[in-house]
């Protein structure tokens, strides 16, 4: 029997400083992927590594063991006791599990609710795990009925249509405690999608944007076409610090590129120039720019969990849409959960009949020794009647478990299963992938 676990962390329930520490890049993702699939409690694989959150979904066997093995992977990454995660990761099941993943992509879960990114990152780290080979015939239909219900929420709802996201309120924050950016000195360091998005707000504003980037200069190189500008080498950051008056990073490095020393010796030079103040957006996580650099005089530092305060004020704009959306995402759960219990019922018939078939042959052979004077033909017509009788019993529990809804399948063939002790039976009849229950579903815990 396989079933669905969820193990996550987010912005709702840690600190961006513990985040860090469990953010994954690419390579990561892949290498933590192939290490699961090592493990005899793991069948199949994804995760899913963002700013604001890593979660990794996996079809295992026996899910009180795959979590304490992946519980205690994640901790030794973080560097913490298993047990200081466990107070901050959630680790829904089956249905739970997929309704945690439906709200990410559908954006409900983000710290901008409804943007419109997380689905494109949902989608490439499926793809990444495709790529792998860590998925599987649950994990294929888990993740292609997500990205359906993140379109149909966004086809369906306008939660997402005045485009909100980390990078345009982040860009905001600036204009409020700035002022006019059009004539700001603003430098952006890294090219990926956020940066990128925050190019693109910073020119509605009138803004010109210097890129530093080296891993991505090509990228960079095309942004600034596009959104006026230029670009500059990783080495000449200090220069380009010396003389920016807003500083954006958001890279993929796993160590940070602006240090505090090095930030107070460039403030101090500023000084003698003027002594303008530096405004540092760090949208990174792990985070690009050192916590310390907020302390330096002329410094003005928000690092991602410290935009929530500004999003909390955005939130409204779209909380009418957010009911919409739910109610899609519950009916795509519905549908889901539909599914998971055609899974669940062949399988559990299945074991059913073989239960019977052996009480059948295990009376007759108890009883063999009484047929002295039975012929061959009366022995057969003895197993067969055991046979009927048993097909009998059977008989009206089967047909009602095959007419079983979505809301009653799993909870009554759970009971079943126990009842009659099928639980070894089925993992005997159905090792490896599909066999999906949620019974002790655990509740997601929310953001406190």
């Amino acid at each position: 029997m396989s079933e669905l676990l969820a193990l996550g962390i987010s912005h709702k329930t840690a600190p961006v400083a513990l985040r860090e520490r469990l953010a994954l890049t690419e390579n990561d993702s892949v290498a933590l992927l192939e290490e699961l699939l090592e493990q005899p409690e793991v069948r199949e694989a994804v995760v899913i590594s963002t700013c604001n959150r890593t979660e990794l979904y996996c079809v295992v066997g026996d899910p009180v063991a795959a979590e304490t093995v992946i519980l205690g992977g994640f901790a030794q990454r973080a560097g913490i006791r298993p047990t200081e995660l466990a107070d901050v990761m959630y680790s829904p099941r089956n249905c739970d599990a997929a309704r945690q993943l439906f709200r990410v992509t559908s954006g409900l879960e983000s710290m901008i609710v409804g943007e419109n990114e997380v689905q494109g990152q949902v989608k490439r780290a499926y793809e990444a795990a495709l790529k792998t080979g860590t998925t599987g015939p649950m994990s294929n239909k888990l993740f292609t009925a997500a990205l359906q219900t993140g379109k149909r929420v966004r086809s369906e709802t306008a939660i997402g249509s005045s485009r909100l996201s980390v990078s345009t309120i982040a860009v905001d924050l600036a204009a409020d405690m700035l002022g006019d950016l059009a004539d700001k000195h603003v430098v952006i360091i890294g090219a990926g999608e956020t940066s990128e998005l925050t190019a693109q707000a910073l020119a509605a504003q009138g803004v010109t944007t210097i890129f530093v980037a080296n891993r991505h200069a090509d990228r960079a190189r095309s942004m600034a076409e596009q959104f006026g500008g230029s670009v500059v080498s990783l080495d000449l950051l200090p220069e380009q610090l010396a003389v920016a008056d807003i500083v954006v990073s958001s890279t993929s490095s796993p160590h940070p590129i602006v240090g505090s020393e090095e930030l107070a010796l460039i403030m101090k030079e500023r000084e003698g120039r003027g002594g303008r103040d530096l405004f540092l957006l760090d949208l990174a996580v792990p985070r690009d720019i050192d916590p310390a650099c907020g302390d330096v005089d002329g410094v003005t530092l928000f690092d991602i969990d410290g935009l929530q305060a500004v999003v909390a004020r955005n939130l409204q704009v779209r909380q009418g849409e957010a009911a919409g959306a739910e109610a899609i995402v519950e009916e795509e759960i519905h549908h889901f959960a539909n599914w998971l219990g055609t899974l669940e019922v062949v399988p559990t018939i299945s074991a059913l009949r073989r239960r019977a078939n052996d009480v059948v042959e295990q009376v007759l052979a108890e009883n063999a020794g009484r047929w002295e004077g039975a012929s061959e033909r009366d022995l057969a017509r003895i197993e067969a009647m055991a046979q009927a009788v048993a097909g009998r019993i059977l008989h009206e529990p089967t047909i009602r478990m095959k007419t079983l809804n979505a809301g009653e399948s799993h909870r009554r063939l759970a009971i079943l299963r126990e009842l009659f002790g099928l639980e070894d039976e089925q993992d005997h009849g159905a090792h490896g992938h599909g066999h999906a229950t949620t019974d002790n579903v655990r509740p997601i815990r929310r953001a406190r």
